[in-house]
């Protein structure tokens, strides 16, 4: 069957597993982050990697985001075939083969490319000539979660006025990103932290322009942090994207507010071997736990099961065990769980399955899933 097939369907017709969005509640979450930005005069460059999905993209873009984020070439370029031109690629690109891919979408979109050393813009300068193209350029600065990123200072600036003289790239600001600080338990803590390092990231775009460089873009900030980063007058916009899905993880362990789970995997129960216990088909292949575990919302279209807790994953399934109010589940029951973590459930799927009011309204392909080049 065609996935298209089930439109018009009960949620609970569809086979398990799968992957739904409660369409009233994503546009909510989009509703809601599209005011915090407007409110803050911010820009929203929401990242892609949660949804991989120009369908959904497009939606952003319409509730006022100016373009996506994404880690790799492969997925700007299917951002950019869809008719999505600004797209920031928050990583390093490396290597003549994606130089190169690089450099020709700037023949039909806007790319703006990541760089840490002045190695990587030597060679996407060099690209950018061979294709007669021009590409914007950021730099990302360290400001805190040590994994990439110039040292703030001196060697900041250095390079922004290195990469400004090379032909066709156009220097256009920074990026950094507050990673570390977004767990961060007590909340005054964690906002002082913050602003404190969207203070350093805007310390150094000051620096830029008294140097004479141009630094339209300062771009920082995810989900976990968004609401507190947005009141910084030091940054012009943010790459807070998973928030539209609104997991367990940002909500419980980051403290984000105003925001409610959309996604639900269904499962299927499919064995009951003992009173107490209850097996789905949902494991690790369609469901990853790690970062946050997933939590139990019921059966699908009926009661809740409130002490149906601890689920342990394996390949192929997941272990539930069961209180007095959960026995009842019976093998065929189709249960909704709440993926903890979506950046690296949702890869696992090909399609999300939007629905409202229990009937499917439409099917969205993960078109992005798989591009990790």
């Amino acid at each position: 069957m065609l996935p298209s097939a089930v439109i018009g369907r009960s949620v609970s017709e569809l086979d398990t597993p799968s992957l739904c969005i409660d369409l009233d509640q994503l546009e909510a979450n989009i509703a809601a982050m599209a005011a915090t930005h407007r409110r803050a005069e911010k820009h929203w460059r929401p990242h892609a990697k949660c949804h991989k999905s120009p369908a959904i993209a497009h939606q952003l873009i319409a509730a006022g985001a100016r373009g996506v984020t994404v880690a790799k070439v492969s997925e700007a370029e299917v951002f950019i075939q869809a008719g999505i031109p600004d797209v920031l690629i928050a990583n390093l690109v490396v290597g003549t083969a994606k130089l190169d891919r690089l450099a020709a979408l700037c023949r039909s979109g806007h790319p703006i490319a990541t760089i840490d050393h002045y190695a990587q813009a030597e060679a996407l300068s060099a690209a950018c000539v061979r294709w007669n193209v021009r590409c914007r350029i950021v730099l990302e600065v360290n400001i805190g979660l040590d994994r990439v990123g110039t040292r703030p200072g001196p060697d900041t600036q250095e390079l922004a006025r290195g990469v400004a003289r090379l032909p066709h790239l156009d220097f256009c600001g920074i990026m950094g990103y507050e990673g570390h600080l977004l767990t961060i338990a007590d909340p005054d803590e964690k906002r002082e932290k913050i602003l404190s390092a969207m203070a350093l990231l805007g310390q150094n775009a000051e620096a830029l322009r008294k140097a004479g460089l141009s630094v339209e873009i300062v771009s920082a900030s995810g989900t976990g942090s968004f609401q507190i980063s947005v009141d910084s007058p030091h940054i012009t916009e943010t790459q807070a994207g998973g928030g539209i899905f609104a997991d367990p993880f940002y909500l419980e362990r980051c403290g984000v507010t105003g925001l409610q789970p959309a996604l639900r995997l269904l499962a299927t129960c499919v064995s009951r071997p003992t009173l107490e216990r209850a097996v789905l088909d949902s494991g690790r292949k369609s469901l990853h736990p790690d970062i946050h575990p997933p939590a139990i919302v019921g059966i699908v279209g009926g009661r809740s099961l409130p002490d149906a807790t601890r689920p342990m994953l394996s390949a192929e399934h997941l272990t539930l065990d069961l209180g007095p109010e959960a026995q009842n589940l019976r093998i065929g029951d189709k249960v909704a769980l709440i993926p903890g973590y979506c950046d690296h459930t949702n890869v696992l799927h090909s399609w999300f399955y939007g629905y409202r009011k229990n009937v499917v309204e439409c099917v969205w392909p993960l078109t992005a899933r798989g591009c990790l080049q």
